[in-house]
């Protein structure tokens, strides 16, 4: 059998990842840079963790750097964006993974007003605020792609205070993300990924009784893993999904809850 050498539909293009020291968006931003991405790795508390995520994205041979910030902070969402497009004169791909953790440590043991102002910071103001600046410099520069995340059951509901919480910010993430496509038509593509039961932190520790549960609404009947978005991230922003944009992208096994 002749050898396939790896694809590199990706090269040459210049990604931000926010939220990129962990789970979903770690793995986005590996996914990137075995593309041929060059990828710029961002964290908030942990710049052990994001050198170590750009180490491995360096070892695909592309560029990766870090820039810390907490996106909860409207300065400091100027920043990174400023520093983040001057690292490399521009930008091809924004993918805006970072979101509010309610599920596991401290995050879980806070009120419901609590975890509301957490999601609503992170998940809903930060990304509108990042989106729509890097959008304007994309246009001006003349393209690009941008990536949101959302949630599969925001538009059809699920029972809880999480259910509630994550349904009303994603809900708001999605609906932006279909509104900013057509602002910046036809120059930048803008979608959303709409995950479903991923085994992250949360999911790798939580019960029989939610892990029964995930098999009994999942028609593929197993969790996703963050790969499983990270494949369809790096399609987002490939010249392989070209027209598409303003689209809700569920990743979730074919559930259809």
């Amino acid at each position: 059998m002749d050898f396939k050498p790896p694809r590199r539909e990706l090269q040459g293009t210049r990604a931000a990842v926010l939220g990129s020291t962990s789970g979903i968006g770690r793995a986005i931003a590996i996914a990137l840079a075995e593309a041929g991405a060059d990828v710029l790795i961002h964290g908030k508390r942990s710049r052990t963790a994001a050198e170590e995520v750009a180490q491995e994205a360096r070892v695909h041979g592309v560029r990766s750097e870090v820039v810390m910030g907490d996106v909860a902070d409207q300065h400091a969402c100027d920043r990174i964006v400023a520093e983040a497009w001057e690292l490399w004169n521009g930008l091809d791909a924004w993918l805006q993974i970072a979101g509010a953790d309610i599920l596991t440590g401290e995050g879980r043991r806070q009120s419901f007003d609590d975890k509301l102002a957490a999601l609503l910071a992170v998940d809903v103001v930060a990304t509108i605020r990042l989106t729509r600046e890097i959008g304007r410099r994309m246009k001006a520069q003349g393209g690009g792609s941008i990536v949101t995340m959302g949630w599969d059951q925001a538009e059809t509901g699920m029972e809880g205070d999480s259910g509630e919480l994550f349904a009303a910010t994603k809900g708001a993430v999605m609906a932006f993300t279909r509104s900013l496509a057509l602002s910046l038509a036809p120059t930048v593509r803008v979608n959303a990924i709409a995950p479903g039961w991923i085994k992250t932190s949360w999911g790798e520790t939580t019960s029989s009784k939610w892990h029964d549960r995930v098999l009994r609404e999942t028609p593929l009947r197993r969790w996703g893993e963050p790969e499983d978005v990270a494949s369809v991230a790096r399609f987002l922003v490939s010249r392989d999904s070209a027209f598409l944009t303003g689209q809700v992208v569920r990743v979730n096994g074919g559930s259809v809850r």
